[in-house]
Order: structure tokens, then sequence, then C-alpha cells
């Protein structure tokens, strides 16, 4: 078993793919994305962190208190997420956390803390997780890392019609400028910010089905695993 990394920007179908990756090899599944979410939710439900700002004082002392974690879903077919044993899949899918999401990823002390516990729970190889800095700072020696892109308007109507689904009502102009503010902060914060690793292979899945994009990995991991000692 190898520890595959998937990294890449917002909304470019990241979990899709590494949860079909898992599923395909039986491997364990990790959303870094849904952990900073969790935090960013945690913060919001105890007026932490707002559009206003965030209370990095209060945000300390929170983070000592939170494990995030991941339960299969009862259908089997997927991963979610919790926070201190909740489970949050749906409230961390919000037009609010995706606005305060950035922000609050961009602090030291919660990228300290998430990665932490995503070195933990991949310890054991056999996992695949995806991201925006886990091939360059979460597991640089990663067997296999993938670096995702897509161009920002097909990222944000894919958003779009993910946010339709759950009934939630925003304009694609909206999601449209969300991503480009968390390609930006994402791209030019401090501490680990979104990279392609230089041993990352990169896909770009703009005009690629889910079949097609598995088709593409399974080519990939076979030449990886085939050099492999």
């Amino acid at each position: 078993m190898i520890t595959i990394a998937v990294d890449g920007y917002s909304s470019c179908g990241k979990s899709t793919f590494a949860k079909a990756i898992a599923k395909r090899l039986n491997y364990i599944y990790i959303d870094s994305g849904a952990m900073y979410r969790a935090v960013t939710l945690a913060s919001i439900r105890e007026g932490i962190a707002a559009s206003s700002g965030i209370d990095e004082v209060r945000l300390a002392e929170l983070l000592k208190d939170i494990k995030v974690g991941f339960v299969k879903d009862v259908s089997g077919d997927g991963w979610l997420t919790t926070l201190n044993g909740e489970v949050i899949e749906r409230e961390i899918r919000t037009l609010e956390v995706s606005g305060l999401v950035s922000p609050v990823s961009a602090i030291p002390m919660v990228r300290s803390k998430m990665t932490q516990q995503q070195q933990e729970m991949g310890e054991q190889k056999g996992i695949v997780m995806d991201g925006r800095d886990i091939g360059t700072v979460v597991f640089p020696k990663a067997e296999l890392k993938i670096f995702m892109t897509a161009d920002p308007i097909i990222r944000a109507q894919r958003r779009l019609k993910e946010m339709d689904g759950k009934g939630e009502k925003v304009t694609l102009k909206e999601v449209l400028m969300n991503i480009e503010e968390r390609d930006r902060i994402d791209g030019s914060r401090d501490v680990a910010p979104l990279r392609q690793a230089v041993d990352a292979i990169v896909l770009d899945n703009s005009h690629l089905t889910v079949e097609e994009q598995m088709n593409w990995f399974d080519n990939i991991y076979k030449e990886v695993v085939s050099k492999l000692p």
C-alpha cells in the first residue's frame, strides 16, 4: 500500500476523485479540506470567526478541544466528516463556511493542529488524502502526488450545481467570486500555501468525466507502482 496525495484548487472535484480512488483501492479516504471547514464551522458557532475578522486568542483555546474525524456513510458509498463525534458533513458545505475557510485555514496554529491530526491518520499508509498542501507539507514523501486544476468558470458551475442540489440559493457570480478569492488567499498565505509539488502529476479535468479521470488514474497508478522497489 502507498500514500496518495491529491492537491489542487477549490471545486476541482478533488474530493470526488479521491473518494473514487479510495473505493477502488480499498484505501482510507481523508478529506483535509473538510477538516479545515470543520474548524471554521466550530469557530462560526462560537462567534470566533466572522466576516469582520477572527478572534485568534479565543481560537487558540477552541483548537485545544477540536478533534476532526471521518466515519463511513451508512450507504457504504462515502465518508462523513465529524467534529468531536458530531456528523457535520452538510453544515460545512454552506457558502458561509466557504467564505471563511480560507482565512481560518491560513492561520499557522490551525494548520499545525490539522497537519498533526492528518499525519496521525496516515501513519499506516493505504490512504488517499486531498487538499492543498498534502504533497508539499503533510506527506512530502507520498509515493503518488496528483495536482488537479480546472477552468475557474467550470469550477464555479460545478459548485453552483452542488449547492443548488442542497437547496442553497446563490448566483454563479457569487460562487465564482468566492472561488477566485479562495484561490488568492490559498496561494498567497505565508504558511503552507497552495503549490504544485515538483514531483506531482497534473490533471486538468475541465472537460473530463469522472470515468475518464479514473481511467487516467488507473494508468498513472500502474506506472508508479511498477517502479516501486
